[in-house]
């Protein structure tokens, strides 16, 4: 048996076995024990106790005013424990890009479209503006030249701290980068606390701090166990609102002489059990506490909550790291053993109980199975920790992007400067051959020039060599200059 069941009941009945020197058989029920409202029979543990099935219950049973009434309970052997919540820690959305979704696609596309619009109506006016610098140049000896290039160029660098640069020298141009800048400081303030807001709300651990802040969102749904305490605790809170409303509307509605006193606006008393209830039973409770930890688990979003035992949650949240408890306790009652109404030996249990208190028997026990130290060894996600890589990553991708397309076009301009001055020495290699030929040509033009001084001749002469169309007009020039001379 030891190598099956384990725990803070077995060591318990383990412990009493030893000490009061009895043999025990363990007997399993699904469920710790209701009233059946039909068949006005109990079940589960407290049906086995009623029937005589069981002699005595070690379990996770809570004292309440229904089970006092058909068995026995003994001294509490376990400290005060309650409903709580228990939810899946919310994993982060982090993504490399996450500056980007500060603002919609939408805004981005107008920023752009902004910064467009801006770069073409500078270049514009600086074109056309009388007063513009390119339109005064013997005013301004130096000044920026806004090209089309230019002017986007400078729209871009504006969102810089550094900023634009130079402005454009004519009113009209300085106006709309007035009223560009103010633009680019609103959205830069709007980008910088929205980008503030969202890494803060990413490091948020918990969408709810408390059972009022559950009831009043509709994002999460929360279950209970059926038929567990915590769904009694709901069920008997909903009939005390139910029977409370009754009696104020039979008070307020009443022809007696103090009705004045009971009427208000508004009903008084907040009827959020009955919200609660309503909201279980849309969810539809979970079958056990199995299945209502998994579902728990599955939410990787935290979208799912279990209202369930203070103490099991408690036990869960230490030993698996995934799960948190969240909101105060309530509804705090003690553990208790039960026994048979009647029973022989309850007082030798109680005697025992009293015993082992003073033996700090249960503090070892606590001590062993809720044990703290296993959730300092669960990864530390605390608030204060700075911003992490995987947020702000894609800023680095866009500068190394950057990089990249920088030595691409550097690759690009030193290719095509490269081509450019190949180009601009073989038209130079040209030029010298053509004015060489030139001068060769001119030589021997004036020489012959000198040794025939017949025009006839020297038309003849000039059509027997070949000429290209430089030397041919350059021919016809010295033929003309030479005739005109003559005449």
């Amino acid at each position: 048996m030891e190598d099956v069941w384990k725990g803070y009941c077995i060591d318990l009945i383990e412990k009493l076995s030893k000490e009061m020197n009895f043999k025990y058989e363990l007997v399993v029920k699904d469920k710790f024990g209701s009233l059946d409202p039909v068949t006005n029979q109990w079940n589960g543990l407290i049906g086995g106790l009623v029937e005589g099935e069981l002699d005595i219950v070690i379990a996770a049973l809570t004292m309440t005013s229904e089970r006092e009434e058909v068995i026995d309970f003994i001294a509490p052997y376990f400290e005060q424990t309650g409903i709580s919540i228990v939810i899946r820690k919310p994993s982060r959305k982090t993504s490399l890009f996450k500056f980007m979704t500060v603002l919609k696609p939408e805004v981005w596309l107008s920023i752009v479209a902004a910064l467009a619009m801006t770069a073409v109506m500078i270049w514009v006016l600086d074109k056309y503006s009388p007063y513009s610098a390119q339109n005064n140049k013997t005013k301004y000896e130096q000044f920026r030249h806004f090209t089309l290039v230019e002017s986007f160029w400078f729209a871009l660098t504006s969102f810089t701290p550094q900023g634009g640069g130079e402005t454009p020298k004519a009113i009209s141009g300085r106006v709309l980068v007035a009223a560009y800048w103010v633009f680019v400081v609103l959205m830069l303030a709007t980008f910088t606390a929205n980008l503030a807001a969202f890494l803060t709300v990413e490091r948020m651990q918990t969408p709810v701090q408390s059972l009022q802040q559950l009831a009043r969102q509709s994002r999460i749904n929360y279950s209970v166990i059926d038929g567990s305490d915590a769904h009694h605790f709901f069920r008997n809170m909903k009939m005390a609102e139910d029977i409370l409303y009754n009696v104020w509307k039979e008070i307020a509605l009443n022809q007696t002489n103090n009705r004045k006193d009971f009427r208000v606006w508004d009903y008084p008393i907040k009827e959020e059990y009955g919200q609660i209830l309503a909201a279980i039973e849309r969810t539809g409770t979970v079958p056990n506490r199995s299945v209502g930890y998994q579902m728990v688990l599955d939410n990787e979003q935290g979208e799912f909550a279990l209202i369930h035992d203070s103490s099991d949650i408690e036990y869960e949240v230490y030993n698996n790291c995934n799960l948190t408890e969240v909101g105060e306790i309530f509804a705090e009652r003690p553990y208790s053993i039960a026994v048979q109404q009647g029973s022989l030996i309850q007082e030798e249990i109680s005697r025992k109980i009293l015993d082992l208190q003073k033996d700090r028997f249960f503090e070892l026990l606590n001590a062993k199975y809720w044990n703290a130290s296993k959730v300092s060894m669960c990864p530390n996600a605390d608030d204060s920790e700075g911003i992490t890589l995987e947020s702000l990553g894609g800023v680095f991708i866009a500068t190394l992007v950057g990089l990249l397309i920088a030595l691409i076009t550097l690759a690009f301009e030193v290719v095509y400067f490269k081509h450019k001055r190949a180009k601009v020495a073989e038209v130079s290699v040209v030029n010298n051959t053509v004015h060489k030929d030139k001068l060769m040509y001119g030589h021997e033009l004036f020489m012959t020039l000198g040794r025939n001084s017949n025009l006839d001749d020297q038309t003849r002469w000039a059509n027997k060599i070949k000429l290209d169309s430089t030397t041919g007009r350059l021919n016809n020039a010295l033929f003309f200059r030479r005739n005109k001379f003559q005449n």
